[in-house]
Order: structure tokens, then C-alpha cells, then sequence
């Protein structure tokens, strides 16, 4: 694979044969001033693509999936301290 470095004046002027370059494998980095600012590189393109139905009888969602939440739990997320479930007492000592 091929390096290239371009400063920014040549790379907007240029730009379309910088964009051939980098579809035939370069990479071209910009830089202003000497210092590095960015890199032209392909875009690869995603080959693994999953067909529709890969998880046909494999996922599942419960009936009460969308069943209201409890008040507790719902308070919770509110950031309030709402309803408490009742503490076990411990037995008293006589």
C-alpha cells in the first residue's frame, strides 16, 4: 500500500484525482503546514450481511412484553423513592 502527503492547497485543487488514487489503494494524508491533519482512505464495504429470518424460531418475546411497569420500578426511573415493599421484621427478644 502506497503513502502519499499533500498539503491542503493541493488536495482541494486536486482532490478528484486524490479520490482515484485512494480507490486504487493509497492513502493520502493532508497536511497544513507540514503537520498531519487528515487521512484519505477507502471505505470498505461491509460483505457480511445477515439475511432476513438468520433468528427464525430462535428469538422470542413474551407475551407481557409490553405490560406496564410496576409503581416501584417506575418511580425508580423517575428519580422518586415511591412505593417500598414491606421489610421483613426480625422477631423481638422478651
Amino acid at each position: 500500500m502506497a503513502f502519499m502527503v499533500v498539503n491542503t492547497h493541493e488536495a482541494k485543487t486536486h482532490l478528484s484525482r486524490l479520490l482515484q488514487r485512494v480507490r486504487e489503494g493509497e492513502q493520502i494524508t493532508i497536511a497544513h503546514a507540514g503537520v498531519p491533519l487528515a487521512r484519505l482512505v477507502a471505505v470498505e464495504e461491509k460483505k457480511d450481511t445477515r439475511p432476513l429470518g438468520f433468528a427464525r424460531n430462535k428469538v422470542w418475546i413474551a407475551d407481557d412484553f409490553d405490560a406496564p411497569l410496576p409503581d416501584e420500578i417506575l418511580a425508580a426511573f423517575n428519580g422518586e423513592d415511591g412505593p417500598t415493599r414491606k421489610q421483613a421484621r426480625k422477631p423481638q427478644r422478651k
